[in-house]
């Protein structure tokens, strides 16, 4: 028996996951770590013999997972500049993410 894979809608992005993946996410609202959270928004499941593909998601399917952590990744510099004009703009940007472990696949 094959791993039973999913797609899945979340911050604007989708992930391809399975039972037991740890992934980073854009951060969900309202999280503490330790708390359980569930995907509504399901594109697609497989479990390597038959798949079903959403129009435009699964109904009644819900995948659970639970929040590891909140934290910012590492600092990216962003700079703007215009030659000729002495332009010169320097900021820096942490963006904010959950780590998450995904759990059962509920219908």
């Amino acid at each position: 028996m094959q791993k039973k894979l999913a797609v899945i809608l979340t911050g604007g992005k989708q992930y391809l996951v399975s039972e037991g993946d740890i992934l980073k996410i854009e951060k969900l609202p309202l999280s503490k770590e330790g708390d359980e959270v569930e995907f509504e928004k399901v594109l697609l499941v497989t479990d390597g013999e038959k798949s079903e593909i959403g129009r435009p998601y699964i109904e009644g399917l819900k995948i659970k997972a639970s929040i590891l952590k909140n934290a910012r990744s590492k600092k990216i510099t962003v700079i703007h500049y215009k030659p000729k004009v002495r332009y010169r703009k320097k900021y820096g940007h942490r963006q904010p993410f959950s780590q998450v472990k995904i759990g059962a696949f509920k219908m």
